[in-house]
Parts: structure tokens; sequence; C-alpha cells
């Protein structure tokens, strides 16, 4: 049996990693467990956006509290991951997205985050590359594109580097009390277990409410200057067709090796990785929508990703109300890159007793009443 740790952290994905560095500072002594390595999984198939969301204001909290955190780190860590602020612009279609992105705008600049307005003519001088004839765009100057695989090697060093073991290439078979045990019986204890596990959670606590949403990714060859904001769709989320369960939205990211990152898609029940034609397709048709050009770069390599979702849309972070010693930070979807410090937050000032800079009630577990007694010792 190994010395036990204050924690151990199950998932060294940009959340789990955060969570740890986060419990790290903290003066706990946190080791690690990864089925791959570090930034592998959900967090190496994600777009690596840094982007404020405001489905709800609940989601805008959250996102707005982990931008700041974010852009603290990328100015402690210089170059680490490639942080670029190359900001969003949300694009309108029609006068009725248009109408939803000036409500953006507005909630945005009233919490402090800049959002500008563009018109139908000002889009085309702020982003050339943007097919004529949309109906304006509002962009979001603070919004970031990262490298997020490299940022959680970089912390996972460093906490390696601080004393923290990581279990690289091992599955954790079960959660215990105070312990988890690995795929060959190795039983590793801490007073607190972290399980920041992406879509897999489920499977390894099937009570947790965690199901995946797969989606379709491209990547070009290098055409430097193509695009120098990140581009998304105001219709992002909204279904395109396809049945139930299926949407599709430009978003087109630059990235400093002059490559456009292209997305994306959803859909719920699947859980392979197959690549699926047709959606990939609707993926590149309503990119190039909006940005022509792409029609004619040279697409080099595609894949797919699952999305640990919730049904409610919003993750979990907390404790589980009904395993002692066990704390759940999983579900985030789309965001989790995004929402990845605040969330670690949130976690180590709820296990410390500390107050919080948000409301963490919306994420709390135990909203989930199947929760309460799926594991009652």
């Amino acid at each position: 049996m190994t010395p036990a740790a204050d924690a151990i952290v199950v998932g060294a994905g940009i959340v789990g990693a955060a969570c740890a560095r986060a419990l790290r500072a903290e003066g706990m002594r946190v080791d690690l467990v990864d089925a791959g390595f570090p930034g592998g999984g959900v967090t190496a198939a994600g777009m690596g956006h840094l982007v404020v969301l405001d489905e709800s204001a609940a989601e805008l909290e959250l996102s707005l509290l982990s931008l700041r955190l974010w852009r603290a780190f990328a100015e402690a860590h210089p170059g680490v991951g490639e942080v670029t602020r190359c900001g969003t612009l949300w694009v309108a279609e029609d006068e009725a997205q248009l109408a939803r992105a000036r409500e953006r705008a507005t909630r945005l600049n009233a919490l402090g985050w800049p959002a500008e307005v563009l018109g139908a003519d000002e889009i085309g001088r702020a982003e050339p590359a943007l097919r004529r004839g949309l109906a304006g765009a509002v962009r979001v100057a603070g919004d970031a594109v990262v490298y997020a695989p490299a940022v959680a090697h970089a912390i996972c060093r460093q906490l390696q580097e601080q004393g923290s073991t990581l279990y690289r290439g091992r599955t954790v078979a079960r959660v215990e009390t105070s312990a988890v045990v690995l795929d060959d019986g190795t039983q590793l204890r801490a007073q607190h277990i972290v399980v920041a596990a992406g879509p897999r959670i489920g499977k390894l606590m099937p009570e947790v409410p965690v199901f995946a949403r797969k989606g379709h990714l491209a990547i070009t060859d290098r055409y430097p200057g193509t695009l120098t904001h990140q581009v998304v769709s105001m219709a992002y989320g909204q279904s395109t067709g396809g049945g139930k369960g299926f949407a599709v939205a430009a978003n087109v990211q630059p990235r400093v090796t002059g490559q456009c990152l292209i997305g994306s898609s959803r859909q719920e029940g699947r859980s392979d990785s197959a690549i699926d034609q047709p959606v990939l397709r609707a993926v590149m048709d309503a990119a190039i929508a909006l940005v022509p050009a792409l029609a004619a770069m040279r697409i080099v390599r595609c894949w797919t990703g699952l999305r640990p979702a919730t049904p409610d849309g919003h993750p979990l972070i907390g404790a589980h109300p009904s395993r002692r010693g066990v704390w759940l930070v999983a579900g985030h979807e789309g965001l989790g890159i995004t929402t990845a410090f605040a969330s670690a937050r949130l976690l180590a000032d709820q296990m410390l007793g500390h107050d919080s800079e948000i409301d963490a009630s919306h994420y709390l577990p135990a909203r989930f009443g199947s929760l309460e007694t799926a594991y009652a010792r």
C-alpha cells in the first residue's frame, strides 16, 4: 500500500490538472492518476477556445471568472499552451441573430468584459475572409485560444517537481472511501478523491449523470494570415437537421501555426470515435458558408472527440452526496477548457471551507437526487 496523499485526482486532462494545481496551491499533497497521459483524452480532442458564453447567468459567471484566471496563468507562464488573445467574432447571418448578438454584447459589457457590435460593413474590415452579406457580428476582444494539452502537461510536470506522483497509463478500476484501486489491484489512499475523468466517469461510477456528446473537427494545412479572430456563428448550438440530438454550427479558429481549426458538431447517443462522413461534411459546409476560403484549403487531419455532458447543462463541481470523501468535477461539455481554472477554484474552496467568488450552488452534485442515495455508506 502506498503512502496516503491528501488528495488523489483521477484524470489529468486540463480540468483534473487544474484541480490538482489549485489544491497544491493550498498546501495539500496531491497525486494524479490518468489512463493515458496528461492532456490526452477529451482535452486533446477539443478546440481549445477560451470564450465567454452566456446561455445562462451561471455559465456566464463561471466562464468570466475562469478567463480571468486563465489570463493570470498566461501572464505567469508565458508561452505555455501558446495562449493567443485573438478575440471572438460572433457572426450573425440574419437580423434575428444580430438582435441576439446585441443582447450578448450588452450583458458582457455590463460585467466589464468588452464586446463591440459590428455592422455589416464593419465585419468585412475586421475579418476580410468572411463572406459578404452577413448581418453583423459582436467582437469579444478578451477571448482567446490555447493548446490545452500543453498546459495540462506543464501543470503535471510542475506538480511532480513539487513532490506529486503521476500514475500515468494506469486505469482506476474502483473508487472507494478514501482510496482508489488501480487496474492491477494497487490501492492508493487519500482523504479526498477527486474524480475528473470526463465521459468515463459514468463507467467508473454509474450513478453519476454524465453522458457523451460526440463532436467532429478538422484542421487545415498552414495558410498564415487567413483569419485573425476566432469566428463562431450565432447559430452555435441550434439544431440544423439530421434528427434529434444532432446540431452543427461553424466555429473556425486561427492557430499560431497558420492552420485553421474547424468545428463543430454535437451528436447525442454516440460514444464511438469513428468519423461520420455526413456529419463532417455538414461541419465543413457550415464553416465554408462563413469563410469561403476554406473550400480551397487542404485538410490534413480529421478526428472526433467526446464531450462529457449533464442533463441540465451545468457541470458537476463538488462533493458526491453519498460517497464520503469523493468529489466530482465533470460534465463541462464544450466548456471544459474555458472553465477549468474556475472549476478548480470552486472545488478547492468547497474542500477547504472557503467562501467562493461566485455562487457554487448551481454546480453541486447533490442537485441530482439520484446521487443522494446511490451509494449511501
